[in-house]
């Protein structure tokens, strides 16, 4: 059976960059670690979970009345030391929880000049309450929710990462490698409100469609798939930056949770950028205040 799942996924990945190729996509597709999978296995293994854009956070007033054309036409905040290394979400659900401590490790290293990498264990563990759920999935309100209330967030170095739930919540005050005062919720599906922030914030967390076969074999171009929700959102990421191609397609550059080998940007995917918010990269975006 797995044989004839790779072969038909083979067959799919070839298809598309044939149309690739002459000028119908403007991504390409590749084999990688999810090539025997069927899309369904694929959805329910990741556990991806639908995400509802329910909002908790504050309005960004701050950043609301800069002149989108004086902005930066390419943002890079990898290069400026903001983010820390991908890692693998494994089979869990835990997409949210990367997002929302990359967003806050990016802060915390604006504010004190450390880059430390964060506990997505602490979260899945303990956040419960703020109506996360492990592995199942959460969101990253109730994430920046859960750091304001307890005070902080361990370290990963203190408090590994699993790939599955843990069976009591370990946190040690001690630990704690990042505090925030507050979150901000941007304007539902502006994605020059998310230029505004990622040029000027530093990088922002996100949550989009990525339930499409198209999407779990990126392996390299501008990633713009039609068929793709705005509001339907089941996966969460980190925007670090973004600019616009030698050919003038411009483009998101997100950090994905499924390891440095996925794709051929090592573990990064350049996203549509002012195409209509398309996999609604900007319906729910947000990040903390420290």
């Amino acid at each position: 059976m797995e044989r004839s799942i790779w072969e038909s996924n083979l067959d799919y990945i070839n298809e598309h960059n044939k149309r690739a190729d002459e000028g119908q996509y403007t991504f390409w597709l590749a084999v990688n670690q999810f090539a025997d999978m069927t899309n369904k296995e694929f959805v329910a293994t990741m556990k991806i979970n639908k995400m509802t854009s329910e909002r908790s956070g504050e309005d960004n007033t701050d950043i609301k009345d800069i002149d989108i054309e004086s902005l930066p036409t390419e943002v890079d905040w990898r290069a400026k030391g903001y983010v820390t290394p991908v890692s693998t979400q494994g089979y869990c659900g835990s997409c949210w929880a990367f997002s929302a401590l990359g967003s806050l490790e990016g802060q915390h290293f604006k504010q004190t000049g450390d880059l430390v990498q964060l506990s997505v264990q602490n979260l899945m563990d303990c956040s419960y309450k703020e109506g996360n759920n492990g592995c199942e999935g959460g969101l990253m309100d109730n994430s920046f929710k859960y750091i304001k209330i307890n005070n902080g967030v361990d370290t990963a170095a203190s408090y590994p990462y699993k790939a599955r739930d843990g069976t009591k919540c370990l946190f040690k005050r001690e630990n704690v490698g990042a505090t925030l005062k507050s979150y901000v919720d941007l304007p539902k599906g502006s994605e020059a409100a998310l230029q505004k922030a990622v040029a000027m914030v530093g990088p922002i967390s996100v949550a989009i469609d990525a339930s499409r076969p198209s999407y779990r074999f990126y392996q390299k171009g501008v990633y713009y798939e039609p068929t793709c929700n705005q509001n339907q959102l089941d996966h969460a990421n980190l925007v670090t930056g973004y600019g616009v191609t030698s050919n003038g397609t411009e483009y998101w550059m997100v950090k994905e949770s499924y390891g440095s080998r996925w794709g051929s940007l090592g573990g990064y995917i350049m996203m549509s950028r002012n195409r209509n918010n398309n996999c609604g990269i900007a319906t729910t975006a947000s990040y903390p205040i420290v």
